[in-house]
């Protein structure tokens, strides 16, 4: 009798909001890199997971060429480090392996125990960030799960588990699709555009983050239209962000671009990353674990003169047709073993959909009044400073610096492109 292939449906939604408005007193942060005690496997663990992020968006990049790049490359890695629990044989080491992980190196258990940590760590509560992480089940109501399979996600992952009737693809989608838009608060709309009719299980990820710059914007100083290059020639008009203040900034000799750190509460920080003309090609090869503790080191407070733009941009990605390039193969075929899962019936990866919006704006009348004071100090008498305008296409990490997860990642190449 032939075995039944059923589609499991990985679903990654994040969104993402700055809004620059400040924290009552919140002290300034130091470097990246903050000394802490960390396991060897969970050293590891950040190192693995930037360079898959690195990767990830080398992909991303040649697949939309010339166009915003954004998503969550700690969203991806947890949801497959999570699914890796129920895969066994080549399926199981082809998707660690594919996050980077040397197995003879780091046991299994491991590095989810580390992922354990960085996700416990990434949830603890701040009145200046809101980061909200999470995973769900939705599985089809007949369908038997291994007891050590529920009993992982849950201890390790802390994910939620609901049974769904399948049967009526349209209602399962929009079951999930509402349970996505209301854990995103309302950001991450219409993930899901469809269901196979032998789908029996969706794992969706999310994550929302929404922050307070230490260093707030003065929206009256915003520039309500600015020239950014697109292209070689063309330019768009974009509302430009502005302020003199004193930032973390260096240049990088080696791959010829500026970096801008820009902090947030809790260990969170932003950075900008501007490369010179025509070296972005050049950066986006170089991009790795190195590179950003290479960073870490050339980054020095200084008075900074900085524009950047004031946008919204989303992006939507279809990772089943990157991720086997990427070495996680046998997942998405009949060789697909999730024996982990279930065993009464076959299970192979069909579909592993990533949605993200990013908004980066100025909010709140206090954020107006509590800043425009200081502004108003830094005239034209202030210190001397350098000038940075973000005014050309740049890259965007969000970090987590006391983890160094690299929470969000993304290249603007037109911020009036949503």
């Amino acid at each position: 009798m032939a075995s039944a292939v059923y589609g499991v449906f990985l679903v990654v939604s994040i969104y993402a909001v700055i809004h620059c408005v400040p924290p009552p007193g919140t002290p300034s942060k130091g470097s990246l890199c903050p000394s802490s005690s960390r396991s060897t496997a969970a050293s590891r663990l950040s190192s693995s997971n930037t360079n898959f992020a690195f990767r990830l968006y080398r992909r991303l990049v040649l697949k939309t060429p010339d166009q915003n790049v954004f998503f969550s490359p700690l969203s991806v890695s947890a949801s497959l480090a999570m699914l890796s629990l129920g895969a066994r044989s080549a399926t199981r080491t082809q998707i660690l392996q594919s996050l980077g992980f040397n197995l003879t190196h780091v046991p299994e258990p491991a590095i989810h125990q580390a992922f354990q940590h960085l996700l416990q760590s990434l949830r603890a509560p701040s009145a200046d960030l809101d980061l909200r992480m999470g995973s769900v089940l939705f599985l089809k109501k007949e369908l038997q799960l291994q007891a050590n399979f529920l009993d992982n996600i849950k201890r390790l992952y802390e994910s939620k588990i609901f049974s769904i009737d399948f049967s009526s693809t349209s209602t399962a989608r929009e079951k999930i699709n509402s349970y996505v838009e209301k854990e995103t608060k309302g950001k991450v709309v219409g993930l899901i555009q469809g269901l196979e009719p032998l789908t029996v299980m969706v794992l969706v990820n999310h994550i929302f983050f929404k922050a307070k710059w230490e260093k707030p914007f003065n929206p009256g100083s915003t520039r309500k239209s600015s020239p950014f290059l697109v292209g070689k020639k063309t330019t768009v008009k974009v509302p430009m962000m502005h302020q003199v203040e004193e930032f973390a900034f260096g240049v990088d000799p080696k791959l010829n671009c500026s970096v801008l750190r820009m902090d947030y509460g809790r260990h969170t920080a932003a950075f900008f990353v501007l490369p010179g003309q025509g070296k972005m090609r050049q950066l986006e090869q170089a991009l790795s674990a190195r590179t950003l503790r290479n960073w870490s080191h050339l980054l020095q407070k200084r008075w900074i003169e900085v524009f950047i733009p004031k946008f919204s941009i989303s992006a939507s990605y279809d990772l089943e047709t990157i991720l086997p390039k990427m070495g996680i193969r046998d997942a998405f075929d009949k060789n697909a073993d999730f024996s982990g899962i279930t065993k009464r019936d076959f299970l192979q990866l069909s579909k592993a959909a990533h949605k993200a919006v990013l908004d980066v704006s100025e909010e709140g009348t206090e954020a107006a009044a509590a800043t425009a004071t200081k502004l108003i100090v830094r005239s034209k008498d202030g210190p001397s400073h350098t000038v940075v305008r973000f005014n050309r296409p740049f890259l965007m990490l969000l970090i987590n610096r006391a983890t160094e997860a690299v929470l969000f990642l993304g290249k603007v190449e037109n911020p009036t492109k949503f």
